[in-house]
């Protein structure tokens, strides 16, 4: 045997299609199938134990627990064949109790088991088209009772028993509801299907007669005793995705399972041709577990209903809906592949495994702490991967491109695109500067430094199928389809060897470490030792295909897969026996495998969606080491603007902590100062009670006192009365006995006299009832004699009739026999043709039979090419959508930028008019703003003016307002004197109080003193223990006259703090109400001033604008009287006076503008008068008189 050994380590993967796929074995620990084990997993500490499945199993069909969850129930097919596997969970490890092989019934596989209640019974439903239900005792492996469930081929999900009788079992399917009960060595169908049949998906029994049952259009139905008592349906609006197995729910009181049935999971193919649709989904109940409350049940995809049942019904109604967000579901362990594995690789720097699947995701996982590093899903298939040496880096093939991605701390992302369409096989070269991808029958060597591709490998015919690098990079080895192994030499990009046998397609190929011998498996079950162009060994498979090898670092160990998902373990040199360790892992063919880069661990995958890990070691234990010189890697990638993001979150985060604790701070405190002053309160509360309770229980004590005394005095007359009254009933009795006693001695003497009178009646009785006995006996004597005759002569009558009666028997029997013989001769003819005719019949039904057969070979043949031309429909369809959706896509963009383009146009020529716009605006402002500036500094000193008054009137307000406080100081005064008599008036109430307990105290004690007024000496002694107790002080003797005083005293004061109250009240308000008359006066007359202030800004706006105009007017006078002046005066006539003249016009104008002068500074004056006086309104028509008018006016003068 090989001295290499793999031990199973751990397993990421889960067998979806096994029915009954998960259940819980106690609260910490799970098992579900993976692969050909099952596996235990313990959900705290994180450990997975196996349990194997039998050898050269084809994977398991369905599993059950028993109820104990003592034993597993694991149905399997084993060569071809069926079989029950029944292990015992409780012995360490798992052992098989029973295997289940021999049936004397046909069976193809068992699709769905249940153990009974007290786990001594098994029921197994076997596959259409038997479709038989099997009873089992199955220690002693007898079948007790089997029945056939189904003729019509029909589906069938699910059976159990009832949770609480051994006897009765459910079976529900398509189209079938079926209660059975066991008895007298057969199943017997207890209920009657009635309406129309639905597809049963699931059941649960909620308690002893009573099962809900689920269907695949979202129905749900309560049946009790085979009768429906309840129904209601499900309807949800949301996109149909993959269903998946409901996991488990489990609560605090008890454990609760999913029975993850038999029913028909959709594939991966109808997954993905359903999930580009959203329509209004049927959800299917796949799933339904009964609990304490009521039952749970599976809604579609990451959806749970919970039922509870209503009070005095026996319906169900929902309470709460569960749905599969993080806030409601977790991971109970990661999300695993759901689909076959494609591509498996590792890295050198990190204990990292990179995979991808048919299920469109890739993973990244931690072989050292079982977890999943990184996951995510696109929108194609991936079919292979390859890890970057360093960890950091990840190429991956899709269906569309291929992508180089980068290794983030928490996602996946892409940084490079190659247009390598269904690349099926990738790899970095062991130094990580290259990489190698696969398009068909061409190999792309690309640099991982400038991402350009500097290579073509061409030279293959047929599709490569794996390619490997040498140790240091200088060689690629491929196989393909073509039957052909090439050694390319990457420096010249041309082959360096080649070996080419026509008879075997490659699967698979690997290097030796000192890359002198090529290793190659294929279809020809055999693995190839290749070296120089030449095959120089091949040791057989012993009948079955290798499609997988993979050589250690060390080139010491060889471990190849098989189609049957088995893995064996070598010693190299290889050996020419058989000597290898088989393994059976997988429940699929094995599509890679992979070696770490120490040879500690060997990794597989398979086509049933599950990597296992495997620790290597020799035969004697030891593990095979290599020397690492440098520890694993703990360096992350992260992108500068996670890292920003992250920083600024913290920085928010920081300052919202700070920001909690502030309030969290300010909170404490407000409630430390609620609590405090209600303890204050309390305290109080609790001191005044305990006061008063004392007083109370020194009353009650002085009452007690009282009525115990009463009470003896009440008992002492009691017991005199109760003497007399026994002296005189004990008189009364003695003379009732004597009386009662005679009139006993004469009933005694009336008794004998009666007893002998009814002796002698009773001797007179037996002599009369003796004479009359012998006369009846004598009476019906006769009479007997008188029927005896008559019974003789009918007896003879009989016998008479019975003769008569044999005779006609005989009679109707001939006849009857003569026309028995007719029928049988008619009906044997008839018999005679109906063979002859039925033997034509079955001529022809075989001839049927064979056209038949040769008909459904037809439809076969047909339904195969249908089904492989619908897959590759889809698949075209699949990349024309995906198409469509870029050239949508693409438009979209194209008619987004026009639109943003004509956009950005017309706001530009929008701005430029605004531009223009206001630059006018502007030039006019600017106009504007040199005339307000003029206009501004006559306001300026109306404003102060104004100012003045309003600090005036502040002042006034600032009176009040002292006024208020000091009024609302004399309030609190008053409300501080009025507690403090409140506070004195309680203290006296006390002092009165207590006075009132010590004179009760006086008296009980007083009283007490005078119950020894018969003996002196103690009466003494108690008095001066009085005086001691009560006569200690002076000012207490004077106590009791001076209550009334203090009484009249407080009267008086409490009357006048009261009447003093009531008259500051009445100044209060009337204060107030001052106050508040003054304050909407002054707010009137500021209104007032304000409206003042606002029509003499109108009005000198006006007046400025007159003077405006009289300046305007002056200054045009000015430019025109030296033109008109010389027209007036002829110059002919009068030369010689012509300067003196000019002089005159010259002090003329001169005079004008000083009484213009003096006018305008006449109506400034007016206007400041007419400002100052309140409440003046000038005319807004009043005009100043113009300038042209006094210069005719002067000139009229002058002349």
């Amino acid at each position: 045997m090989s001295t290499v050994v793999a031990q199973s380590l751990h397993v990421f993967g889960l067998r979806a299609h096994v029915a009954n796929n998960i259940f819980f074995f106690d609260e910490q620990i799970i098992i579900f199938p993976s692969g050909n084990y099952c596996v235990k997993y313990n959900m705290d500490q994180k450990w997975q134990k196996f349990i194997p499945g039998s050898d050269k199993s084809q994977g398991m069909l369905a599993l059950s627990i028993s109820p104990n969850r003592r034993y597993l129930a694991i149905s399997e097919i084993v060569q071809e064949k069926p079989v029950i596997t029944i292990y015992e969970l409780s012995s360490i490890p798992c052992r098989k109790r029973k295997v289940l092989n021999n049936f004397d019934f046909p069976v193809q596989r068992f699709i769905s088991m249940a153990f009974s209640p007290d786990s001594k019974y098994l029921l197994a439903q076997t596959s259409p088209p038997e479709s038989n239900l099997v009873y089992w005792l199955w220690e002693k492996q007898k079948v007790m009772a089997i029945v056939r469930t189904d003729s019509q081929n029909n589906a069938v999900y699910q059976v159990s028993f009832n949770p609480q009788d051994n006897t009765q079992v459910c079976v529900t399917g398509n189209g079938m509801f079926k209660l059975l009960r066991f008895a007298e060595g057969t199943l017997k169908q207890i209920n009657f299907q009635r309406g129309e049949p639905q597809n049963f998906l699931a059941h649960t029994w909620v308690s002893e007669d009573k099962i809900i049952v689920g269907t695949d259009t979202g129905r749900l139905f309560l049946f009790e005793s085979g009768d429906q008592r309840w129904e209601t349906s499900i309807m949800v609006k949301e996109p149909t995705s993959e269903t998946k197995n409901l996991e488990n729910i489990q609560e605090s009181e008890s454990l609760i399972e999913f029975p993850t049935i038999s029913s028909p999971v959709p594939s991966h193919e109808q997954v993905i041709l359903a999930s580009g649709h959203s329509q209004l989904v049927l959800p299917q109940v796949f799933a339904i577990a009964a609990y304490s409350k009521g039952f749970a049940c599976s809604a579609g995809p990451g959806r749970v209903l919970l039922f509870e049942k209503m009070e005095e019904k026996d319906f169900y109604r929902e309470s709460r809906e569960i749905r599969g967000e993080p806030a409601h579901f977790e991971y109970l362990m990661y999300p695993l592949h759901s689909a076959s594995i494609t591509g498996l690789s590792t890295c050198i720097r990190k204990p990292l495994i990179a995979t991808c699947s048919l299920d469109r995701s890739v993973r990244i996982w931690n072989y050292e702490s079982n977890t999943l590093e990184l996951f995510k899903e696109y929108q194609e298939e991936a079919y292979t991967i390859s890890l970057h040496p360093s960890g950091h880096f990840v190429v991956v093939g899709f269906a569309d491109k291929l992508r180089l991605m980068n290794l983030l701390i928490d996602d996946i992302r892409s940084f490079k695109e190659y247009s390598v369409r269904g690349c099926r096989e990738c790899s970095f070269s062991n130094g990580g500067h290259l990489f190698a991808a696969v398009n068909g029958n061409v190999i792309h060597i690309f640099s991982t430094t400038s991402l350009e591709n500097i290579s073509n490998l061409k030279g293959h015919t047929g599709k490569v199928r794996s390619i490997v690098w040498n140790a240091d990079d200088s060689k690629l080895i491929s196989c393909g389809t073509d039957s052909a192994v090439y050694e390319w030499n990457l420096s010249s990009g041309k082959r360096q060897t080649e070996c080419v046998l026509k008879s075997c397609s490659y699967n698979c190929v690997t290097v030796s470490p000192d890359a002198k011998i090529i290793f190659a498996v294929g279809s020809d079950q055999t693995l190839k030792e290749i070296a120089d162009s030449s095959v120089l060994r091949e040791i057989s498979a012993f009948d079955v295909i290798y499609t997988a090898v993979v050589i250690s670092h060390s080139g010491r160990m060889i471990f190849v897969g098989t189609s049957v998902g088995t893995i064996r373990a070598m010693k190299y040199p290889l050996p020419l026996q058989k000597e290898f360790n088989e393994y059976q892992a997988h429940a699929g063919p094995i599509t890679k495998m992979s070696l770490t880069f120490d040879d500690q661990f060997l990794l597989t995958v398979a086509e049933d969606g599950c990597l296992f890990t495997w620790k290597v070691f020799d035969k004697d234990g030891r593990g095979i080491k290599r020397e690492r010189e440098v520890g694993f890697a703990e360096e992350v990638l992260v992108t500068k603007t996670d890292m920003e993001e992250k920083a600024q979150m913290m920085l928010e985060l920081k300052t919202r902590v700070e920001e909690l604790k502030m309030e969290n701070e300010y909170q404490l405190r407000l409630k430390d100062m609620n609590y405090s002053e209600k303890i204050k309160e309390l305290t109080d509360k609790f001191l005044q009670e305990m006061e008063s309770l004392k007083t109370k229980n020194q009353v009650l004590r002085t009452e007690k006192e009282k009525q115990d005394v009463s009470h003896r005095e009440h008992i002492e007359d009691l017991l005199d009365k109760q003497s007399r009254e026994l002296q005189d009933l004990e008189c009364c009795n003695n003379q009732k006995l004597l009386l009662e006693y005679e009139k006993y001695q004469e009933l005694q003497l009336k008794s004998q006299r009666m007893q002998e009178e009814y002796e002698k009646q009773l001797r007179d009785n037996d002599e009369t009832k003796s004479q009359a006995l012998e006369e009846l006996t004598e009476f019906y004597e006769a009479k007997l004699q008188e029927k005896t005759t008559l019974l003789e002569e009918a007896q003879e009558d009989v016998r008479q009739q019975l003769r008569e009666f044999e005779e006609t028997k005989k009679q109707i029997e001939n006849d009857e026999d003569q026309e028995i013989q007719d029928i049988k001769t008619k009906y044997k003819k008839k018999l005679r043709d109906e063979k002859e005719s039925n033997l034509r019949l079955k001529g022809e039904t075989g001839i049927m039979r064979k056209k038949f057969s040769s008909l459904q070979k037809e439809i076969e043949e047909r339904t195969n090419d249908i089904e492989s031309l619908k897959g590759e429909q889809v698949k075209l369809q699949g990349v024309i959508k995906s198409l469509e959706k870029d050239i949508l896509g693409l438009k979209r963009e194209i008619q987004e930028r026009d639109e943003t383009i004509q956009d950005k146009e017309k706001r530009i020529y929008d701005l430029k008019k605004k531009n223009q716009e206001l630059e006018k605006f502007k030039f006019v402002l600017d106009y504007k703003i040199k005339e307000l500036k003029k206009q501004i500094e006559p306001r300026e000193n109306e404003i102060k003016v104004m100012k003045e008054q309003i600090q005036e009137m502040e002042a006034e307000l600032e009176h009040f307002h002292k006024q208020n406080t000091q009024l609302e100081l004399n309030i609190t005064e008053l409300w501080q004197k009025l507690r403090a008599t409140d506070q004195e008036m309680h203290r006296e109430r006390q002092k009165e109080r207590d006075l009132e307990a010590l004179v009760k105290r006086f008296k009980t004690d007083l009283h007490n003193c005078v119950a020894y007024i018969q003996e002196p000496r103690l009466l003494k002694e108690k008095v001066r223990a009085l005086f001691e107790k009560y006569v200690q002080r002076a000012d207490m003797v004077e106590i009791a006259g001076l209550n009334t005083d203090l009484q009249q005293e407080y009267a008086r004061q409490r009357e006048h703090l009261e009447r003093n109250l009531a008259t500051l009240k009445k100044k209060v308000v009337k204060e107030s109400e001052l106050h508040r008359t003054d304050y909407v006066r002054i707010m009137q007359e500021n209104v007032s001033l304000i409206k003042e202030i606002n029509e003499l800004r109108r009005e000198l706006k006006f007046t400025r604008s007159q003077v405006y105009d009289l300046e305007a007017a002056l200054k045009l006078t000015k430019k025109i009287r030296p033109q008109d002046v010389p027209e007036t005066v002829p110059s002919e006539d009068v030369c010689s006076a012509a300067p003196t003249m000019r002089l005159n016009e010259q002090e003329e104008t001169g005079r004008i503008i000083e009484m213009q002068r003096l006018e305008i500074q006449r109506l400034r004056d007016q206007i400041q008068e007419q400002e100052q006086v309140p409440g003046f309104h000038p005319l807004a028509g009043i005009r100043l008189p113009s300038l042209v008018r006094s210069e005719v006016d002067f000139e009229v003068q002058t002349n």
